[in-house]
Protein backbone atom coordinates (compact mmCIF):
# COMPACT_ATOMS: atom_id res chain seq x y z
CA UNK A 1 0.00 0.00 0.00
CA UNK A 2 1.21 3.47 -1.16
CA UNK A 3 1.14 6.17 1.85
CA UNK A 4 0.71 9.74 1.02
CA UNK A 5 0.97 13.50 2.42
CA UNK A 6 -2.79 14.83 3.44
CA UNK A 7 -2.20 18.31 1.96
CA UNK A 8 0.25 20.05 4.20
CA UNK A 9 -0.40 18.11 7.44
CA UNK A 10 2.03 15.67 9.31
CA UNK A 11 -0.52 12.85 8.44
CA UNK A 12 -0.01 10.38 5.87
CA UNK A 13 -2.34 8.00 4.19
CA UNK A 14 -3.11 5.62 2.29
CA UNK A 15 -3.82 5.61 -1.26
CA UNK A 16 -7.12 3.52 -0.97
CA UNK A 17 -9.69 5.17 1.67
CA UNK A 18 -12.36 3.14 2.72
CA UNK A 19 -15.96 4.03 1.98
CA UNK A 20 -18.92 3.29 4.25
CA UNK A 21 -21.90 5.29 2.80
CA UNK A 22 -23.87 1.50 2.78
CA UNK A 23 -22.98 0.79 6.11
CA UNK A 24 -26.67 0.51 7.79
CA UNK A 25 -28.64 0.35 4.58
CA UNK A 26 -27.23 -2.10 2.51
CA UNK A 27 -25.01 -3.25 4.74
CA UNK A 28 -25.19 -4.47 8.69
CA UNK A 29 -23.62 -3.36 11.03
CA UNK A 30 -21.49 -6.59 11.44
CA UNK A 31 -20.41 -6.39 8.02
CA UNK A 32 -19.19 -2.73 8.31
CA UNK A 33 -16.82 -3.88 11.49
CA UNK A 34 -15.67 -7.00 9.45
CA UNK A 35 -14.90 -4.50 6.16
CA UNK A 36 -12.66 -2.10 8.61
CA UNK A 37 -10.80 -5.27 9.60
CA UNK A 38 -10.21 -6.26 6.04
CA UNK A 39 -8.86 -3.01 4.42
CA UNK A 40 -6.91 -2.52 7.88
CA UNK A 41 -5.17 -6.06 7.33
CA UNK A 42 -4.30 -4.95 3.58
CA UNK A 43 -2.49 -1.38 4.87
CA UNK A 44 -5.56 1.21 4.49
CA UNK A 45 -5.55 3.65 7.71
CA UNK A 46 -8.18 6.36 6.38
CA UNK A 47 -11.70 6.26 6.84
CA UNK A 48 -14.73 8.33 5.12
CA UNK A 49 -17.93 8.38 6.48
CA UNK A 50 -20.96 11.58 7.03
CA UNK A 51 -23.12 12.66 9.42
CA UNK A 52 -25.79 12.03 6.75
CA UNK A 53 -24.59 8.42 5.92
CA UNK A 54 -26.20 5.93 4.71
CA UNK A 55 -27.14 6.81 1.43
CA UNK A 56 -29.52 6.74 -0.01
CA UNK A 57 -30.48 9.36 2.99
CA UNK A 58 -33.36 8.58 4.96
CA UNK A 59 -34.41 9.83 8.31
CA UNK A 60 -35.00 6.00 10.09
CA UNK A 61 -31.08 5.60 9.08
CA UNK A 62 -30.06 8.78 9.55
CA UNK A 63 -26.63 8.60 10.78
CA UNK A 64 -26.13 5.03 11.57
CA UNK A 65 -22.55 4.74 9.18
CA UNK A 66 -20.95 6.79 12.32
CA UNK A 67 -22.76 4.94 15.08
CA UNK A 68 -21.48 1.89 13.26
CA UNK A 69 -17.48 2.82 13.31
CA UNK A 70 -18.45 4.38 16.60
CA UNK A 71 -18.84 0.91 17.80
CA UNK A 72 -16.05 -1.07 16.04
CA UNK A 73 -13.90 1.52 17.88
CA UNK A 74 -15.13 0.75 21.43
CA UNK A 75 -14.84 -2.91 20.47
CA UNK A 76 -11.19 -3.02 19.34
CA UNK A 77 -9.59 -0.11 20.62
CA UNK A 78 -7.77 0.87 17.50
CA UNK A 79 -9.44 4.65 16.87
CA UNK A 80 -5.28 5.93 16.93
CA UNK A 81 -4.62 3.50 13.85
CA UNK A 82 -6.83 5.18 11.73
CA UNK A 83 -7.38 8.89 9.74
CA UNK A 84 -10.85 9.43 10.10
CA UNK A 85 -12.84 11.92 7.99
CA UNK A 86 -16.35 12.60 8.36
CA UNK A 87 -18.41 15.85 7.11
CA UNK A 88 -21.25 18.26 7.94
CA UNK A 89 -24.11 17.95 5.74
CA UNK A 90 -25.01 20.85 3.34
CA UNK A 91 -28.51 22.74 2.91
CA UNK A 92 -30.65 21.01 0.63
CA UNK A 93 -34.15 19.64 0.31
CA UNK A 94 -35.49 16.42 2.32
CA UNK A 95 -33.08 16.81 5.38
CA UNK A 96 -35.35 18.85 7.88
CA UNK A 97 -34.95 15.83 9.98
CA UNK A 98 -31.18 16.43 10.38
CA UNK A 99 -31.02 19.89 12.83
CA UNK A 100 -34.84 20.92 12.06
CA UNK A 101 -33.57 21.93 9.09
CA UNK A 102 -30.90 23.95 10.54
CA UNK A 103 -27.94 23.03 7.82
CA UNK A 104 -25.81 26.66 7.07
CA UNK A 105 -22.41 26.52 7.74
CA UNK A 106 -22.57 28.72 10.82
CA UNK A 107 -20.68 28.26 13.88
CA UNK A 108 -24.04 27.20 15.88
CA UNK A 109 -24.46 24.83 13.23
CA UNK A 110 -21.07 23.33 12.83
CA UNK A 111 -20.66 22.81 17.07
CA UNK A 112 -23.73 20.68 16.81
CA UNK A 113 -22.66 18.49 13.99
CA UNK A 114 -19.16 18.32 15.04
CA UNK A 115 -20.35 17.22 18.87
CA UNK A 116 -23.25 14.69 17.55
CA UNK A 117 -20.61 13.02 15.18
CA UNK A 118 -17.65 13.12 18.38
CA UNK A 119 -20.04 11.08 20.24
CA UNK A 120 -21.84 8.48 17.23
CA UNK A 121 -17.97 8.21 16.58
CA UNK A 122 -16.94 7.49 20.42
CA UNK A 123 -14.08 9.75 19.89
CA UNK A 124 -12.09 13.14 20.96
CA UNK A 125 -11.19 13.67 18.11
CA UNK A 126 -11.98 14.06 13.71
CA UNK A 127 -8.51 14.02 11.86
CA UNK A 128 -10.22 15.96 8.61
CA UNK A 129 -13.89 17.32 9.14
CA UNK A 130 -15.43 18.36 5.59
CA UNK A 131 -17.90 20.91 4.13
CA UNK A 132 -20.13 17.75 2.16
CA UNK A 133 -21.29 20.06 -0.21
CA UNK A 134 -21.35 23.96 -0.51
CA UNK A 135 -23.99 25.56 0.89
CA UNK A 136 -23.93 28.54 -1.72
CA UNK A 137 -26.01 27.88 -4.62
CA UNK A 138 -23.03 26.32 -7.38
CA UNK A 139 -22.72 23.89 -10.19
CA UNK A 140 -21.85 20.58 -8.00
CA UNK A 141 -23.67 17.48 -8.50
CA UNK A 142 -24.01 16.65 -12.55
CA UNK A 143 -24.35 20.13 -12.98
CA UNK A 144 -21.42 21.43 -15.10
CA UNK A 145 -22.83 24.79 -16.42
CA UNK A 146 -22.41 27.36 -13.74
CA UNK A 147 -25.93 30.17 -13.50
CA UNK A 148 -25.61 32.51 -10.78
CA UNK A 149 -27.66 33.38 -8.61
CA UNK A 150 -27.64 35.71 -5.44
CA UNK A 151 -28.34 34.30 -1.94
CA UNK A 152 -28.36 34.17 1.29
CA UNK A 153 -25.09 31.94 2.21
CA UNK A 154 -23.29 32.03 5.70
CA UNK A 155 -19.90 34.06 4.83
CA UNK A 156 -17.08 31.77 4.00
CA UNK A 157 -15.30 33.79 6.73
CA UNK A 158 -17.45 33.11 9.62
CA UNK A 159 -17.38 29.07 8.48
CA UNK A 160 -13.63 28.92 8.62
CA UNK A 161 -13.59 30.97 12.01
CA UNK A 162 -15.55 28.46 13.34
CA UNK A 163 -13.85 25.71 12.18
CA UNK A 164 -10.61 27.25 13.48
CA UNK A 165 -12.08 27.00 16.90
CA UNK A 166 -12.67 23.91 17.14
CA UNK A 167 -9.08 23.26 15.36
CA UNK A 168 -8.02 25.17 18.67
CA UNK A 169 -10.15 23.08 20.83
CA UNK A 170 -8.73 19.81 19.79
CA UNK A 171 -11.91 18.59 18.38
CA UNK A 172 -10.61 18.20 14.50
CA UNK A 173 -7.10 18.26 13.25
CA UNK A 174 -7.66 19.55 9.65
CA UNK A 175 -10.36 20.63 7.35
CA UNK A 176 -11.39 19.51 3.86
CA UNK A 177 -13.71 20.44 1.24
CA UNK A 178 -16.11 18.53 -0.56
CA UNK A 179 -18.29 18.95 -3.84
CA UNK A 180 -17.11 22.39 -4.36
CA UNK A 181 -15.94 24.38 -7.67
CA UNK A 182 -12.26 25.90 -8.47
CA UNK A 183 -13.63 29.40 -6.83
CA UNK A 184 -14.83 27.95 -3.85
CA UNK A 185 -11.90 25.82 -3.36
CA UNK A 186 -9.22 29.10 -3.51
CA UNK A 187 -11.17 31.37 -2.17
CA UNK A 188 -11.08 29.23 1.53
CA UNK A 189 -7.70 28.96 0.89
CA UNK A 190 -6.64 32.47 0.08
CA UNK A 191 -8.75 33.27 3.38
CA UNK A 192 -7.00 30.72 5.31
CA UNK A 193 -3.49 32.47 4.01
CA UNK A 194 -4.88 35.54 4.59
CA UNK A 195 -6.53 34.80 8.26
CA UNK A 196 -4.36 32.33 9.89
CA UNK A 197 -7.08 30.14 10.15
CA UNK A 198 -7.23 26.11 8.99
CA UNK A 199 -6.26 25.84 5.21
CA UNK A 200 -8.21 22.87 3.66
CA UNK A 201 -5.58 19.87 2.86
CA UNK A 202 -7.94 17.99 0.92
CA UNK A 203 -10.88 18.42 -1.41
CA UNK A 204 -13.66 15.68 -2.40
CA UNK A 205 -15.33 15.34 -5.17
CA UNK A 206 -15.87 12.68 -8.12
CA UNK A 207 -13.76 11.18 -10.09
CA UNK A 208 -13.86 7.99 -12.52
CA UNK A 209 -13.60 7.49 -16.29
CA UNK A 210 -17.09 8.04 -17.47
CA UNK A 211 -16.33 11.79 -15.04
CA UNK A 212 -12.82 13.42 -15.33
CA UNK A 213 -14.28 16.71 -15.09
CA UNK A 214 -12.21 17.67 -11.82
CA UNK A 215 -9.16 17.91 -14.46
CA UNK A 216 -10.66 21.00 -15.77
CA UNK A 217 -9.55 24.10 -13.39
CA UNK A 218 -9.44 21.81 -10.00
CA UNK A 219 -6.37 19.65 -10.24
CA UNK A 220 -4.32 22.10 -11.56
CA UNK A 221 -5.41 23.72 -7.65
CA UNK A 222 -4.62 20.30 -6.04
CA UNK A 223 -1.57 20.05 -7.33
CA UNK A 224 0.01 23.25 -6.74
CA UNK A 225 -1.67 23.90 -3.56
CA UNK A 226 -1.73 20.77 -1.94
CA UNK A 227 -4.78 20.04 -1.86
CA UNK A 228 -5.77 16.43 -3.15
CA UNK A 229 -8.32 15.04 -4.36
CA UNK A 230 -10.29 12.34 -2.55
CA UNK A 231 -11.80 10.46 -5.45
CA UNK A 232 -15.22 9.33 -4.78
CA UNK A 233 -17.11 6.72 -6.87
CA UNK A 234 -14.68 5.82 -8.61
CA UNK A 235 -16.35 2.68 -10.28
CA UNK A 236 -19.38 4.91 -11.14
CA UNK A 237 -21.39 2.87 -8.50
CA UNK A 238 -20.34 0.02 -9.64
CA UNK A 239 -20.78 0.48 -13.53
CA UNK A 240 -16.96 -0.16 -14.35
CA UNK A 241 -17.35 -2.68 -12.89
CA UNK A 242 -19.17 -4.74 -15.86
CA UNK A 243 -21.78 -6.21 -13.60
CA UNK A 244 -24.37 -3.90 -15.26
CA UNK A 245 -23.39 -4.57 -18.73
CA UNK A 246 -25.83 -4.79 -21.46
CA UNK A 247 -28.47 -3.16 -19.12
CA UNK A 248 -27.92 -5.91 -16.53
CA UNK A 249 -29.39 -4.98 -13.06
CA UNK A 250 -28.28 -7.47 -10.58
CA UNK A 251 -30.59 -8.21 -7.51
CA UNK A 252 -29.03 -5.63 -4.61
CA UNK A 253 -26.83 -3.93 -6.44
CA UNK A 254 -27.08 -0.41 -5.77
CA UNK A 255 -28.32 0.73 -9.06
CA UNK A 256 -30.98 -2.39 -9.19
CA UNK A 257 -32.26 -1.03 -5.94
CA UNK A 258 -32.55 2.56 -5.89
CA UNK A 259 -34.02 4.81 -8.92
CA UNK A 260 -32.59 7.97 -7.94
CA UNK A 261 -29.29 6.86 -8.88
CA UNK A 262 -29.50 7.65 -12.72
CA UNK A 263 -26.27 9.96 -12.92
CA UNK A 264 -24.16 7.32 -14.89
CA UNK A 265 -26.62 5.38 -16.75
CA UNK A 266 -27.39 7.32 -19.66
CA UNK A 267 -27.03 5.95 -22.84
CA UNK A 268 -23.63 7.71 -23.35
CA UNK A 269 -22.35 6.26 -19.61
CA UNK A 270 -23.10 2.79 -20.96
CA UNK A 271 -21.73 2.96 -24.14
CA UNK A 272 -18.23 4.15 -22.95
CA UNK A 273 -17.96 1.67 -20.32
CA UNK A 274 -18.54 -1.12 -22.42
CA UNK A 275 -15.77 0.04 -24.44
CA UNK A 276 -13.68 0.39 -20.84
CA UNK A 277 -14.93 -3.23 -20.14
CA UNK A 278 -13.91 -4.57 -23.45
CA UNK A 279 -10.43 -2.79 -22.50
CA UNK A 280 -9.77 -4.32 -19.66
CA UNK A 281 -10.78 -8.04 -21.06
CA UNK A 282 -8.47 -7.49 -23.95
CA UNK A 283 -5.70 -7.10 -21.81
CA UNK A 284 -6.38 -9.76 -19.35
CA UNK A 285 -7.34 -6.99 -16.48
CA UNK A 286 -10.12 -7.15 -14.07
CA UNK A 287 -12.25 -4.05 -15.39
CA UNK A 288 -13.18 -2.76 -12.15
CA UNK A 289 -9.47 -2.80 -10.86
CA UNK A 290 -8.53 -0.94 -14.04
CA UNK A 291 -10.72 1.98 -13.50
CA UNK A 292 -9.59 1.71 -9.81
CA UNK A 293 -5.92 1.64 -10.89
CA UNK A 294 -5.96 4.90 -12.96
CA UNK A 295 -7.83 7.02 -10.19
CA UNK A 296 -5.52 6.32 -7.64
CA UNK A 297 -2.20 7.07 -10.35
CA UNK A 298 -2.94 10.24 -11.00
CA UNK A 299 -0.73 12.90 -9.37
CA UNK A 300 -3.46 15.09 -8.09
CA UNK A 301 -4.73 12.25 -5.80
CA UNK A 302 -4.23 12.26 -2.57
CA UNK A 303 -6.60 8.99 -1.96
CA UNK A 304 -9.17 6.85 -3.68
CA UNK A 305 -12.68 5.83 -1.77
CA UNK A 306 -13.33 2.48 -2.29
CA UNK A 307 -16.56 1.37 -1.37
CA UNK A 308 -18.03 -2.47 -1.28
CA UNK A 309 -20.97 -4.30 -0.33
CA UNK A 310 -19.16 -7.70 -0.10
CA UNK A 311 -16.04 -9.04 0.99
CA UNK A 312 -15.48 -10.50 -2.10
CA UNK A 313 -15.91 -7.13 -4.23
CA UNK A 314 -13.96 -5.22 -1.26
CA UNK A 315 -10.84 -7.89 -1.97
CA UNK A 316 -10.80 -7.00 -5.03
CA UNK A 317 -10.64 -3.22 -4.85
CA UNK A 318 -7.89 -3.15 -2.37
CA UNK A 319 -6.22 -5.47 -4.64
CA UNK A 320 -6.22 -2.84 -7.33
CA UNK A 321 -3.61 -1.03 -5.21
CA UNK A 322 -1.12 -3.44 -6.69
CA UNK A 323 -2.24 -2.47 -10.62
CA UNK A 324 -0.01 -0.55 -12.54
CA UNK A 325 -1.24 0.21 -16.26
CA UNK A 326 1.38 -0.25 -19.35
CA UNK A 327 1.42 2.35 -21.31
CA UNK A 328 -0.76 0.71 -23.87
CA UNK A 329 -3.91 0.50 -21.60
CA UNK A 330 -3.29 4.05 -20.67
CA UNK A 331 -3.33 4.63 -24.41
CA UNK A 332 -6.47 3.25 -25.04
CA UNK A 333 -8.57 4.55 -22.23
CA UNK A 334 -7.54 7.73 -23.23
CA UNK A 335 -8.82 6.97 -26.92
CA UNK A 336 -11.88 6.21 -25.49
CA UNK A 337 -11.77 8.81 -23.26
CA UNK A 338 -11.32 11.21 -26.50
CA UNK A 339 -14.35 9.65 -28.61
CA UNK A 340 -16.40 10.05 -25.12
CA UNK A 341 -15.74 12.68 -22.94
CA UNK A 342 -16.79 12.65 -19.33
CA UNK A 343 -20.90 11.05 -20.40
CA UNK A 344 -21.52 11.34 -16.80
CA UNK A 345 -19.95 14.67 -15.03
Amino acid sequence: MDYRQLGRSDIKVSSLCLGTMTWGEQNTASEGMTQIERAKAHGVNFIDTAEMYPVPPRAETYSKTEQIIGDHFKQHGDRADWVLASKIVGPGNGFGYIRSGQLKHNRANIIEALDASLKRLQTDWIDLYQLHWPERPTNYFGQLGYQHHDSDFTPLEETLEALDEQVKAGKIRHIGLSNETPWGTMKFLQLADERGWPRSVSIQNPYNLLNRSFEVGLAEIAIREQCGLLAYSPLAFGMLSGKYENGARPSNARISLFSRFTRYTNPQSEAACAHYVALAREHGLDPAQMALAFVTAQPFVTSNIIGATSLTQLDSNLASSDLKLSAEVLAGIEAIHKAQPNPAP
